[in-house]
């Protein structure tokens, strides 16, 4: 298994850019709470370019904006039941959000309160049962624990399914209501467990809207990209180039990247799949990248991106910024004056690449 890594594309990039760049006023009322029904009728402003204004539609009339030579590429990564709420032996609540396997039974994790939580620490759930150990080791701010049930492991480095009944999706901190329906974090097309966030543009399709879109010409293919926290997170460093992405596994499928090769145009569905596409075409078609894309961005891949709008800050805006430049900022002005929703359960946006810091390569 290969890496790809940023350090591989510094010579595509255009130096450091000033984090402040990427601030904006994204008001409480923007951020939506709960996620539309049908999944298909959130809106989804279409960017013209910089001589037009963007237009309102829905995100089922994608099938009509869609045909002949267009392959349509979703992250069909699962969301875990990664938050753990448990309790100590001393009594006292703590929550544990896992992240990542790295040996049967040990993950990386998050723990709160993380300064009272001591290594040999042991908690349990609901019922009593011992469910994690806190183990030795762990960095950044991360701790290793062992997840099982009273000392037998339950989840080993493949086996994430198996903390259905165990944990609940982490949905953001953004979101404060409760979610009734957990399937509504995860896409129609989820396929094996492993992301502790939801790739959310992809959340919007439904199966009626992807048959449309198959009928219009268009092909549909899939890729992987195990979604993890860092992915999310505001970016905390002054400028890009002091920022250090977390590596995250990826997949994309032969098939997928014949089709992308022979594609008149490939339109990606959220910011997870671009990745991952991209990744691939500078690496190999499966491993881990730390892949950060920013401006000068050398684009091999991806023509249109169908995305949500992004927390300021992040790295998901600074990636926007390299597909269609500054001009990102009069979309969302347009749609936070349009009254479109923000962020993972809101609405979203189709953009057409036209980066004026670099070209896409052959």
């Amino acid at each position: 298994m290969t890496s790809v890594s940023r350090r591989e594309k510094a010579s595509h990039t255009l130096g450091a850019v000033q984090m402040s760049e990427f601030e904006y006023q994204l008001p409480s009322e923007q951020i939506a709470q709960r996620p539309v029904e049908p999944r298909d009728s959130a809106r989804l402003l279409v960017d013209r370019g910089a001589e037009a204004d963007p237009v309102d539609r829905h995100v089922r009339d994608l099938a009509f904006m869609v045909g002949p030579g267009d392959v349509v590429v979703m992250n069909e990564t699962r969301v875990i039941s990664a938050r753990l709420r448990l309790t100590k032996d001393t009594g006292g609540a703590a929550e544990v959000l896992l992240l990542e396997p790295v040996r049967d039974g040990v993950w990386t994790a998050l723990v709160k309160p993380s300064r009272r939580v001591r290594d040999g620490t042991s908690m349990r759930d609901a019922t009593g049962r011992v469910l994690v150990k806190v183990r030795p080791g762990g960095d950044e701010g991360q701790r290793l624990v062992e997840v099982a049930v009273d000392g037998v492991p339950i989840v080993d480095a493949m086996g994430a399914v198996a903390l259905d009944g165990l944990g609940e999706a982490p949905l953001p901190p953004y979101i404060t209501e409760r979610l009734d329906d957990p399937e509504r974090y995860q896409t129609v097309f989820a396929s094996r467990p492993g992301s502790v966030a939801a790739p959310t543009a992809g959340l919007h399709l439904t199966p009626e809207l992807l048959e449309r879109v198959r009928a219009a010409g268009a092909s549909v293919e899939k890729v992987e990209l195990i979604v993890g926290l860092d992915t999310f997170r505001p970016v905390m460093a002054d400028d890009t180039e002091q920022h250090q992405m977390h590596t995250e596994y990826y997949s994309v499928p032969r098939p997928t990247m014949d089709a992308c090769r022979a594609a008149t145009r490939v339109v990606a569905i959220g910011t997870t799949t671009v990745r991952a596409l991209e990744s691939a075409a500078v690496g190999q078609l499966q491993g881990r990248t730390d892949l950060f894309i920013t401006r000068g961005h050398d684009w091999r891949v991806v023509d249109v991106m169908m995305t949500n709008f992004h927390m300021p800050r992040s790295t998901l805006l600074v990636m926007i910024d390299a597909f269609v430049g500054t001009r990102w900022r009069s979309i969302y002005a347009t749609a936070a004056d349009r009254g479109y929703r923000f962020l993972s359960f809101g609405d979203a946006m189709l953009l057409e690449r036209s980066s004026p810091y670099g070209s896409a390569s052959c």
